[in-house]
C-alpha cells in the first residue's frame, strides 16, 4: 500500500518536475564574447548547438524615406543562432547575481534546498537498499502479535531504543547522537519497566516466549533500519519522506511476491481469501497503521533524533492496553501498568537530553558527588603546604631580582 505514495509522480508537481527538468540556456551576445567559454577542458557550457532564428518583417516598418541606392552597404545577419546549455549550478549562480539582495537571500535559501534534494534515482536506490530491512522489521512484529497480546509485543518492541543507542553511538550521524550516560539511564529505566510488564504476564500466555523472542528481533531491525538511514539522509530537506515509502512499497511489491507461493504451500503460512469484515481491518491498518503512521514516525526521527523516534514507541502502550481490555477483554495485573510509568519517564528524559545536546546530568551529578565525599574531606599533609609555601617564596625573589 505503500505504492500508494507513488501517485504523487503523476499528480504532484514537483515531483514531477523532477521526472523532466527544463534544460537551462543562456544567450550568447557575439558582441560582448567571453573567451574563457571556449577555453578548453571548461565545463561550465556544453558543446554549441544551433537553432534557426526568426527575425522580424522590417517591411512594414519602412516609412518611405529609405535609400534605394543600391551603393548604400547592408549587412546579412546568420539565421541560426548558437545556443550553449549550461549547468545547473552556474545558471543559479547566474541567476542570483542578477536579483536583488533580499530577492537573492530567499532564492538563495530555495535553491540551496533544491540542490541538496535527492534525485528520484537516489531516492529508489536507498528505498532499495533498506526496504528489506524495513520488512524484516514489521514482518516479526506481526508474527509476534499473533503469539502474545499487543501491549506485550509493544513493550518488548520499545527495547529497540537500547539497539538505537548502541548503534547511533557506533555510526553517529550528528552531535546529538554521542553517548552520554544519562542516555544509558534513560534506556535503563524504560528497560525496567519492560522487566515488569514481562513478568507480570509471564503467567497469562505459555506463548510469551516466542513472542518476545521475534519482538526484540523486530526491535533491533527497527533500530538497524532507522539508524543507518538517519546516517544516510542527515537532514529531512534532501529526500520526500512519501516518495521514500513509495519506493519502498514498490520493491517489497516487485522482490518479494516470490515469499507468497513459498510460505503458502511450505504450509507457513496458508493464504485464505479474506471476508469483507477482514477486508475492512486490512484496509484501515494498512492506511492509518501504516503508510500514514510510518510516515509521520520517520518524519518526526528526522526532525528531532532516531533515540526519541525509538523511546516514543513506548507512547503506543496505554492505546494498545486499552484496545487489549475493550476488545478482547484482557484483565492485566497492576504491575503491567505500574511498568508503563517508567517509560514515560524515560522519553521525557530523552527528550529534554536531546534538547541539551552536551548537557549529561547523571555524569555531573556523579562527579560532585565525587568532589563533594573524597575532595572535602581529604587531609592536607604538611609537606604540600611547605613546598607551596616554597614555591611562593622563590616567585617573590625572582620578581624582587627582575625588579
Amino acid at each position: 500500500m505503500f505504492t500508494l505514495y507513488l501517485l504523487g509522480l503523476c499528480f504532484w508537481p514537483p515531483w514531477r518536475d523532477q521526472c523532466n527538468k527544463p534544460a537551462t540556456y543562456m544567450y550568447i551576445d557575439p558582441n560582448v564574447e567571453d573567451e574563457n567559454f571556449y577555453t578548453e577542458g571548461t565545463t561550465s557550457l556544453s558543446d554549441p548547438t544551433f537553432v534557426p532564428i526568426k527575425f522580424p518583417d522590417l517591411s512594414d516598418r519602412s516609412s518611405g524615406t529609405e535609400s534605394d541606392d543600391s551603393s548604400v552597404k547592408s549587412v546579412r545577419f546568420s539565421k541560426l543562432a548558437e545556443v550553449r546549455h549550461m549547468s545547473e549550478t552556474d545558471a543559479t549562480e547566474a541567476l542570483l547575481a542578477r536579483l536583488s539582495y533580499q530577492a537573492s537571500v530567499r532564492a538563495g535559501e530555495v535553491a540551496r534546498r533544491a540542490a541538496s534534494k535527492f534525485p528520484i534515482q537516489k531516492v529508489a536506490k536507498i528505498a532499495l537498499i533498506f526496504c528489506i530491512l524495513w520488512f524484516i522489521a514489521n514482518y516479526t512484529y506481526q508474527i509476534a502479535l499473533a503469539d502474545t497480546e499487543a501491549g506485550i509485543v509493544t513493550v518488548l518492541s520499545s527495547t529497540s531504543s537500547l539497539f538505537t543507542l548502541i548503534l547511533a553511538a557506533l555510526f553517529p550521524s550528528n552531535l546529538g547522537d554521542r553517548f552520554t550516560l544519562s542516555k544509558l539511564v534513560a534506556v535503563c529505566i524504560s528497560i525496567s519497566g519492560l522487566v515488569l510488564v514481562s513478568l507480570s504476564d509471564l503467567k497469562v500466555e505459555l506463548k510469551v516466549p516466542t513472542g518476545a523472542i521475534l519482538a526484540l528481533v523486530s526491535a533491533f531491525f527497527y533500530a538497524a533500519y532507522l539508524v543507518f538511514l538517519r546516517k544516510k539522509v542527515d537532514h529531512e530537506d534532501k529526500m520526500d519522506i512519501p516518495m521514500f515509502f513509495g519506493f519502498v512499497g514498490l520493491f517489497n511489491l516487485l522482490l518479494l511476491w516470490p515469499l507468497f507461493f513459498l510460505f503458502h504451500y511450505s504450509n507457513w503460512e496458508l493464504f485464505e481469501w479474506p471476508t469483507q469484515h477482514q477486508w475492512t481491518f486490512l484496509l484501515l491498518n494498512g492506511l492509518v497503521g501504516t503508510v500514514l503512521s510510518e510516515v509521520l514516525w520517520l518524519w518526526g526521527c528526522f526532525l528531532t533524533s532516531s533515540l526519541i523516534a525509538t523511546v516514543a514507541i513506548s507512547l503506543t502502550i496505554p492505546m494498545s492496553m486499552f484496545a487489549d481490555v475493550v476488545f478482547k477483554r484482557v484483565n492485566y495485573p497492576s504491575m503491567f501498568y505500574i511498568g508503563s510509568v517508567p517509560m514515560f519517564l524515560a522519553f521525557f528524559a530523552v527528550t529534554l537530553l536531546a534538547h541539551y545536546e552536551n548537557w549529561d546530568p547523571v555524569m555531573e551529578g556523579i562527579r560532585r558527588c565525587y568532589i563533594f565525599v573524597f575532595r572535602r574531606n581529604r587531609p592536607v599533609r604538611i609537606s604540600d603546604c611547605e613546598d607551596e609555601q616554597t614555591e611562593s617564596l622563590i616567585g617573590i625573589n625572582s620578581g624582587d631580582h627582575e625588579a
